[in-house]
């Protein structure tokens, strides 16, 4: 009897410690560090994750999720720190990921998907997640970038909206004329002034690289087009009385839904700003130098899943759950982003209810992303966000800039 007390009470240990997450147990939580994409406490992103985990849970007992979200001005940091600590959490939804993938910290999509989710992401977007051709970074949300106009103000000067460079300098002349105070919006300053620079030199026919993924920074084309902006719409006094190294984009979108903006590139979220105070806009694809652009600028955020914790199989159950097409299609309607697999795109382009997307949508599958892919990318992209402005102010030389950059990105790049 004594020995099979012995038996019985160790068989009732080791239900026990199954049931606390013992080895082969689902029963773990899960730590997700999100991005918040709330402009409020209102529609903050952790109602959004609060909702969709105890649907996930409900579904998977013995699986909890615990996910604490960030502002967009932390949360990247918030990461950094946690791994650097030693403390990673299973999952981030964040703005990069190339580096912990590039120090083999992640699993790979292939590790945690399934192949019908995996296979649904949209194709530039899941290049646009690989290193070494293995896709790390699972994109969570996108959008693009059209050229936003001032319905009231083009009507009263009598304007349409510009489709080449000068068009658009002789509406914002136009616009100066009758007293609007920021023609054309151009914000250089650090807050994202990447992504400025980025749609200018796809207008000019260049970008930060090449068709090879060499950094291109101060190619021809790119100084043509600094040039062009410091010359032709600085030097013209059409983007208003702060110097555009100041201006943020935050800034210049207060600035449009006060209507104190006739023109400016902005993305979905933009719309609903407007459209909460009254701005009456138009969207058009970004003018080029002798037409519309051939491509816009595409932008992605992040989903990777770390490794320390060895949740690879619970992670994967989640995250098949996350990017089901409602709960894509849940996220992209609620915060005016652009869904980032097929199947939710598909849905989108045939929804009415999702026409103030359409023409975000249709440039999607054209546009180009930043060269995230290159652990050098964060270096690179927070050289511009210094640099950039010098390159349009009175004293600006676009060439010499964007040759310092273009060093600094060869040195980056050479370091790895």
């Amino acid at each position: 009897m004594t020995g099979l007390t012995a038996a019985v009470a160790a068989l009732g240990m080791a239900a026990t410690l199954a049931a606390c997450g013992g080895p082969g147990s689902d029963d773990v939580t899960l730590k997700l560090v999100a991005a918040d994409y709330g402009d409020s406490p209102a529609n903050s992103s952790q109602k959004y994750w609060d909702k969709l985990s105890a649907a996930f849970e409900k579904k998977n007992p013995g699986i909890k999720v615990d996910v604490s979200v960030y502002s967009w001005n932390d949360v990247d940091a918030k990461v950094k720190k946690m791994v650097a600590d030693g403390h990673a959490p299973d999952m981030a939804q964040i703005g990069a990921y190339s580096d912990y993938a590039a120090s083999g910290k992640l699993y790979s999509a292939n590790d945690l998907l399934s192949i019908p989710v995996q296979s649904d992401f949209l194709p530039q977007l899941a290049d646009a997640g690989e290193v070494s051709r293995v896709q790390y970074g699972m994109p969570f949300a996108s959008s693009t970038r059209l050229l936003f106009y001032n319905k009231t103000l083009f009507d009263k000067a009598g304007l349409t909206p510009p489709q080449t460079w000068d068009q658009l300098q002789a509406d914002a002349k136009a616009l100066k004329a009758r007293g609007v105070k920021i023609p054309y919006a151009l914000p250089l300053g650090r807050e994202e002034a990447q992504a400025e620079t980025m749609m200018w030199m796809l207008s000019g026919g260049s970008g930060y690289t090449d068709d090879v993924g060499t950094y291109s920074i101060d190619s021809p084309q790119n100084v043509k087009t600094f040039e062009w902006l410091k010359n032709d719409l600085v030097g013209q006094g059409l983007t208003g009385p702060t110097p555009p190294a100041k201006l943020d984009r935050a800034q210049a979108f207060a600035a449009f839904t006060r209507g104190d903006v006739g023109m400016l590139n902005g993305h979905p979220t933009l719309m609903q700003m407007a459209a909460k105070k009254g701005v009456r806009f138009g969207t058009v694809p970004m003018p080029g130098i002798h037409g519309r652009a051939r491509s816009t600028m595409g932008v992605a955020d992040w989903m990777m899943a770390f490794r320390q914790n060895g949740h690879k199989d619970q992670v994967g159950k989640f995250l098949d759950f996350v990017y089901s097409e409602k709960n894509v299609l849940d996220f992209s309607r609620e915060y005016d982003l652009l869904p980032v697999t097929n199947s939710a795109s598909d849905t989108m382009a045939d929804d009415k209810r999702d026409q103030k997307l359409s023409q975000f949508l249709g440039e999607l599958p054209n546009s180009q992303l930043y060269p995230v892919g290159k652990t050098s990318w964060a270096q690179v992209s927070a050289g511009i966000k210094r640099e950039i402005g010098s390159a349009v102010g009175p004293n600006g030389n676009p060439g010499a800039t964007l040759g310092r950059l273009q060093r600094s990105a060869d040195a980056a790049e050479n370091a790895e």
